[in-house]
């Protein structure tokens, strides 16, 4: 009530505050047809405030060129742009230097974080005021701005711009001369007020965080904001917990012996708790963190290895970058999200890049490998996409390997009784259809193979551990499919000797039968691999057969193919389909018989909730699927010396990773992921975007 008092007596003091609001920013005023105007800007913030200087009658209502015209009780202001000086992370505030058409005065406009304002407020007034508020602001949080104003002389003025064309025209170390030169300008500021600025959650945020903690995801939050602004946000989408549950542990310091006791006193906090329940994380603002990668490197490593929650507030997007970095030195995959063009480093940076569309621009989504455009949208791009493009590619690429082995052995196998004559069992047709037609088609399709629903894999979240353990794509597996292929190269090669290795046989016969064993074993092998069976699938594997028998009468009838009439002679002959029958028989018999044995004897969790889906009787819980992590090895570490866990569990271990984002919106979140096998974790860094879009 005060403030609309003010405005509408005029107050000098609010009519200044309210004129930086409406126009220090790069926002563009767009008028409609009707006379309504609208805003466009390059941030959330900007069009905040713009809008909420038009709600106090401070209207930002026409830009031509440089000429900027302001509305305010119904009188006209005009301002003149004389000079832009952009928002950069290492200043953390932006500027513009205007001239007021009616008087002639030259003002410099600055807005920023308030450690960027706030100290630099000249002698004699009184800050305590701003500083409260701020605090007062960050403890409900919300995110904060400090708005100061400064008259320059016209000596002044034009002094300065010279400087500061120069440094803007030269090609060496043109961003520290800029920044020289707006340092030379911004100081002695006199402080006008403060603002605040709510960004609320989008919907989903804490039920995404909660389900991919289950799934053994760790998270870690960089942003921009300050940090009782970033604690209140994790508090509210459950990314920390709030005690007695949980503890939050605090590094800071502005010198290094106050960071390395700091950083000291964490990691024994840490040590000590990492076999208890209580889940604890730490925070560090962006000058500890500075120190602490520069100086105590190996320290902050270990801290990492050791939290599964971190909070980072006032970072820069060069530190998400370098944490980014620092996980992948430690053999972790990262994978980074944001929505700000200050996540772009940090996701290019990363393993895996994953960029939220919304309000603040397609900055981050055009740098990312993928884009969404929820942050919810996170849970089912990894828990069921990411999970489903794992198993697919597992069985692909080892797949692949088997049906080259089998045929590969089958060669070796005719070298040794043809006497190493180099002779060729298969005619060049064969092989190259082998692979281009008679085989590819089945696996190909395999891309729509789902072994869980969708549903089943959302409730049971931590089935992601098995992805995470390399359970389908390890050594173990490729030697399965190795020997599955050996075996099948001696079953096929065997039988069809001993079928029609006889003085009337032709050799195109033999390497037909040979080849049409191949065939009907990897069309059974397809099938028996497949969880879900669509109408495209059963076309895929029998129809492929068909197609093989279609194909080879065709080259039959043809007479200077080299297999005139092959085909119609076997096809003809009893002994030919006894003879596939028995390959199939002794080849998947076996095999059918241990995946039986597996299956019912020794079930998995994957196991148990297939069985279950095919009942229809729901699994309330799956209980612990991975063991606990095994302990640190118990070594005395002195202060600040870092000593690498030399027994690391391979499955559950928090994978760190960094996924920060510079403003309120994203909450940063780093976790492990285990996508391949025992030593090589797959870390995700997941930046949360918690503003509606």
């Amino acid at each position: 009530m005060k403030l609309l008092n003010a405005v509408a007596g005029g107050s000098p003091d609010v009519v200044q505050f309210l004129t930086v609001m409406a126009i220090c920013n790069t926002v563009v005023p767009i008028k409609s047809k009707t006379g309504a105007i609208s805003y466009k800007a390059q941030s959330q913030d900007e069009d905040a405030l713009v809008n909420a200087a038009a709600q106090l009658h401070m209207v930002y209502a026409n830009k031509n060129a440089n000429i900027l015209e302001i509305r305010f009780n119904g009188s006209v202001i005009k301002y003149e742009v004389l000079e832009i000086l952009e928002f950069t992370s290492d200043r953390k505030r932006m500027s513009v230097v205007v001239k007021d058409c009616q008087t002639g005065k030259i003002v410099l406009l600055s807005k920023g974080a308030d450690e960027a304002i706030l100290p630099y407020a000249f002698v004699g007034q009184q800050t305590r005021t701003f500083i409260e508020a701020v605090e007062q602001y960050a403890q409900l949080g919300l995110r904060t701005l400090c708005l100061a104003c400064r008259e320059l002389r016209e000596d002044e003025y034009q002094e300065w711009s010279l400087m500061f064309k120069e440094a803007s025209s030269t090609l060496v170390d043109r961003e520290w001369r800029i920044a020289e030169a707006c340092q030379r300008l911004e100081h002695d500021f006199e402080v006008l007020g403060v603002t605040a600025i709510e960004d609320r959650l989008q919907d989903g945020v804490p039920e995404t965080i909660e389900t991919l903690r289950k799934a053994g995801i760790n998270f870690w939050m960089l942003t921009g904001d300050k940090q009782n602004t970033a604690i209140q946000i994790a508090l509210s989408c459950n990314f920390i917990s709030p005690e007695p549950k949980g503890q939050l542990l605090l590094i800071d310091g502005k010198t290094e012996d106050e960071v390395c006791r700091s950083l000291e006193r964490v990691l024994l906090t840490m040590r000590i708790t990492s076999s208890e329940p209580k889940d604890v994380a730490f925070v560090v603002d962006g000058w500890a963190l500075e120190i602490a990668l520069k100086h105590y490197r190996k320290a902050f490593t270990e801290l990492a290895i050791l939290s599964r929650t971190a909070i980072c507030c006032r970072v820069t997007p060069s530190q998400k970058a370098q944490l980014v970095e620092l996980l992948k030195s430690c053999d972790y995959r990262t994978l980074a999200i944001g929505d700000g063009g200050n996540d772009v480093r940090m996701i290019q940076q990363a393993d895996i890049g994953v960029g939220i569309s919304g309000r603040e621009g397609l900055q981050a989504a055009r740098a990312a490998d993928y884009s969404i455009g929820k942050f919810r949208f996170l849970k089912r791009l990894i828990l069921v996409h990411g999970r489903y493009s794992y198993n697919r590619t597992a069985f692909l690429s080892q797949y692949s390997f088997y049906k080259s082995l089998v045929i590969c052995f089958i060669q070796i196998f005719f070298s040794f009784i043809s006497g190493v004559s180099g002779t060729s069992l298969f005619n060049s047709v064969s092989l190259m259809a082998y692979n281009v037609f008679y085989t590819s088609v089945p696996v190909l399709v395999s891309v729509l193979d789902k072994d869980l629903s969708e549903g089943t894999i959302m409730q049971h979240p931590q089935i992601l551990f098995y992805c995470q353990a390399g359970r389908l794509l390890n050594p173990s597996t490729f030697a399965g499919w190795f020997g599955r292929s050996l075996f099948h190269a001696i079953v096929v090669f065997v039988i069809s000797i001993h079928a029609y290795a006889y003085e009337k046989s032709e050799m195109e016969e033999l390497s037909m039968v040979a080849l049409s064993g191949c065939i009907w074993l990897q069309a059974f092998v397809v099938a028996l691999e497949t969880n879900s069976f669509t109408i495209l699938q059963h076309l895929a594997i029998w129809g492929n057969l068909v197609a093989f028998y279609v194909i080879n009468w065709i080259f039959s009838a043809i007479p200077a193919s080299g297999m005139y009439t092959i085909m119609f002679r076997l096809c003809r002959q009893p002994s030919y389909w006894i003879t596939m029958s028995l390959i199939v028989a002794a080849g998947m018999g076996p095999v059918l018989a241990l995946k039986y044995f597996r299956y019912t004897y020794r079930p998995s969790k994957i196991n148990t909730l297939q069985q279950a889906e095919r009942m229809g009787g729901p699994i309330l819980t799956l209980g612990n699927i991975e063991p606990h992590p095994r302990p640190m090895e118990k070594e005395v570490v002195s202060p600040l010396q870092i000593s690498q866990p030399k027994n690391r569990n391979p499955v559950y271990e928090p994978l760190l990773s960094d996924s920060p984002n510079s403003s309120r919106r994203s909450l940063g979140s780093g976790a492990p992921f285990d996508f391949f096998q025992s030593q090589s974790r797959l870390s995700s860094s997941y930046s949360r975007n918690c503003k509606d879009n």
